[in-house]
């Protein structure tokens, strides 16, 4: 996680001259995972005074609401990279934060409907490639780490033995922590109300305690993107979906305590959690939430729904009752990855949104890879060219070669699905 330390790029300059005392190098707006991430890592390169600003504190928003798997599956080359960089971070959290453990082993299995298992195995290779720890298990295997499950329907699945879980809330505050030790100025309970503009150039934000003058703005605002970046002329692909998980009392013995899982069959994914409760949520839900007033808690008989899906997997489930409820919102791309880059409609300014439910378990290499850019003028450590925000305007969206119906899906609806299991 340590980098070379180097002056800010210059093509991120405001034209140079000393930083206002009001002011900064750079601000960063939004202060979860991905926003501290940047923070921490900036802050690691000297990259010059940096300001973080949040509407309310540390990961309260949709970070603190996130299902936090850290698992390597994906279908396009670039979020495995970045899921495995991130990976390393977890695992090494102590050493690498000076903080206390973030990271809770699971291993993880993927199950994906019986007609793509030509895609499974060319993914898995894939994976393999870019560094992940992943096989694939037969029907046998996978019902004897799992003996409560039913897989009569299950041939072949994905099995990583280090995956795992663990907290967004935590781990924002952690980075929180670490960029303060660095310098990094944060100021809680100020919402950001514009990006300031002199023509072409963003030149910092307006917030409800006033300006905050800067020679970079970076936005990672997730489900509040769309009307910051409006006001600098530029709508992003960017829409909102509702999505809530079950925690529910473990009625026996069924090995949700053991693994966690994605499973195309039933559309849940389910994680062991704390005090002998499981996790489980689905793969859609619906657009258009407003991320300032959803639903706290989703109706007794969508919750009862999962519940009876996922128990197609594992009966279990089905026993122990539901303990509550978590809901939250995701920020959906038309083609369910992030945007990473340049906003295209003014300079000085860059989004890092869009993340469609992956963000918590990218953020370390997210936060590294935003520091590259800026520092040096491209990531060097995973290549984030793909993950351009103009890619839409172009006609380029994101299209791996072996993608599940899953995704099609998602994309098809504009977005959503198992981005899956709640980042």
């Amino acid at each position: 996680m340590d980098e070379a330390r180097g002056g800010a790029a210059e093509g991120w300059s405001a034209g140079g001259g000393a930083v206002r005392a009001d002011g900064a190098d750079i601000c960063i707006v939004g202060a979860g995972v991905i926003g501290t991430a940047i923070a921490y890592h900036l802050a690691r390169r000297g990259l010059g005074r940096i300001v973080l600003c949040d509407q309310g504190s540390v990961g309260e928003g949709m970070s603190g609401r996130s299902s936090a798997l850290i698992r390597m599956h994906y279908t396009f080359p670039g979020e495995v990279e970045l899921a495995v960089h991130s990976l390393r971070a977890f695992r090494a959290w102590p050493e690498v934060m000076g903080a206390l453990p973030v990271f809770r082993p699971v291993p993880f299995v993927r199950i994906v409907d019986p007609d793509e298992l030509e895609a499974l195995r060319a993914n898995v290779a894939m994976q393999r490639r870019c560094g992940a720890v992943v096989e694939l298990i037969d029907h046998d295997t996978l019902a004897g780490l799992a003996p409560g499950w039913d897989v009569d329907d299950v041939p072949l699945a994905a099995y990583e033995p280090e995956a795992g879980y663990g907290s967004g809330g935590q781990v924002a505050a952690d980075f929180l922590a670490r960029a303060r030790e660095l310098g990094v100025t944060y100021r809680p309970g100020t919402r950001v109300l514009d990006l300031r503009r002199q023509g072409d150039k963003v030149v910092g934000v307006t917030t409800q305690a006033g300006p905050i003058e800067a020679s970079l703005v970076i936005c990672a605002t997730g489900v509040w993107s769309r009307p910051l970046l409006r006001t600098v002329g530029w709508d992003p692909p960017i829409d909102t979906e509702l999505h809530a998980v079950a925690i529910v009392r473990r009625g026996g013995t069924g090995g949700a305590e053991q693994l966690s899982c994605i499973d195309s069959v039933t559309h849940t994914y389910f994680r062991p959690d704390v005090a002998g409760t499981t996790l489980v949520g689905s793969f859609y839900g619906p657009r258009g939430a407003d991320p300032d007033a959803f639903p706290q808690r989703a109706p007794d008989s969508e919750l009862a729904e999962l519940v009876a899906a996922a128990s197609r997997r594992v009966p279990s489930l089905a026993e122990g009752g539901i303990a509550r409820s978590v809901t939250g919102v995701y920020d959906m791309t038309p083609d369910t990855r992030p945007l990473i880059g340049p906003v295209p409609t003014v300079s000085g300014c860059l989004v890092v949104a869009g993340f469609s439910g992956m963000g918590f378990k990218i953020s370390p290499a997210v936060g590294l890879t935003v520091a590259e850019l800026v520092g040096d003028g491209r990531a060097t450590t995973v290549d984030l060219a793909p993950f351009r925000p103009e890619r839409f305007a172009e006609g380029a969206l994101i299209q791996p070669a072996h993608e599940y119906r899953d995704d099609l899906n998602s994309a098809a609806r504009g977005g959503g699905g198992l981005r899956g299991s709640r980042s």
